[in-house]
């Protein structure tokens, strides 16, 4: 919870976590599938129930030092539920990459019952994964492609055109393999009336030649770094708002 803490006093209005399910159908947010490499504990998140997993240290090895100091090991950092991200910010919207199948349909009633469909951005590297959260979504909710879906909609870029498939938002990294992010490829996700998202930009750099590509948000660990950029630019005002895609 520091993490998000730490984003939304900077006034960061959009946060991005990853899901899990425990074996007892608590939705986390977490990124590993297992404790063993942030926590103090090991397991697969989907065998432990949300009593073991919340017994975990999840500040244990965070380090901004090289292993000098420790700063939240023994501090009370658990992991988080994703419950408690959207009911404490609740003006907050998050963008949600939901990791494995079993976590969907515990995902979805959450989201139900807290009334957070129309704060939430809905992502998955699965095709299938997004495509069921879309059908459990029983209406209009905001999502990205999945990876299979991202890679034909930058082969279509290249003739200057792009299949919706679906999708609000393109979630992809600046380069993985044959598909790298250009000009072409926004300006043709744009025309079909969709978002571009990249990750993980870290570096000024780096952000700012993401955003000289008309890049509509950037993901990143350095969220000082990236505000500042984002300030000197003069886009720091607009970064709450992700668009629906539809203009």
């Amino acid at each position: 919870m520091p993490a998000f803490e730490h984003a939304v006093s900077l006034g960061y209005r959009w946060l991005e976590t990853d899901v899990h399910v425990t074996a007892d159908g608590v939705v986390v947010a977490f990124h590993d599938d297992r404790l063993d490499r942030v926590t103090d504990r090991r397991g697969r998140i989907i065998d432990l129930t949300i009593d073991e997993v919340r017994q975990a240290d999840a500040g244990y090895w965070f380090t901004v030092d090289g292993g000098e100091t420790y700063p939240f090991r023994g501090r009370g950092v658990t992991v988080p539920l994703l419950e408690e991200l959207l009911t404490r910010w609740p003006d907050v919207c998050v963008n949600i990459d939901a990791k494995a199948s079993p976590t969907i349909v515990p995902l979805m009633r959450l989201l139900h019952r807290l009334d957070a469909l129309s704060r939430v951005c809905l992502a998955s590297f699965s095709d299938r994964r997004v495509q069921r959260m879309r059908t459990l979504a029983r209406g209009p909710v905001r999502s990205s492609m999945g990876w299979l879906a991202a890679t034909t909609a930058f082969a279509c870029s290249r003739a200057g055109r792009m299949p919706r498939l679906g999708a609000v938002r393109i979630q992809v990294p600046m380069r993985a393999g044959s598909l790298h992010i250009d000009r072409r490829f926004v300006d043709a996700a744009h025309r079909a009336g969709m978002a571009v998202d990249v990750w993980t930009i870290n570096t000024p750099d780096d952000m700012q030649a993401a955003l000289d590509l008309g890049v509509d948000g950037l993901m990143s660990d350095r969220l000082q770094v990236l505000k500042s950029v984002l300030v000197a630019r003069g886009g720091w005002e607009n970064q709450g708002a992700m668009s629906d895609g539809s203009g």
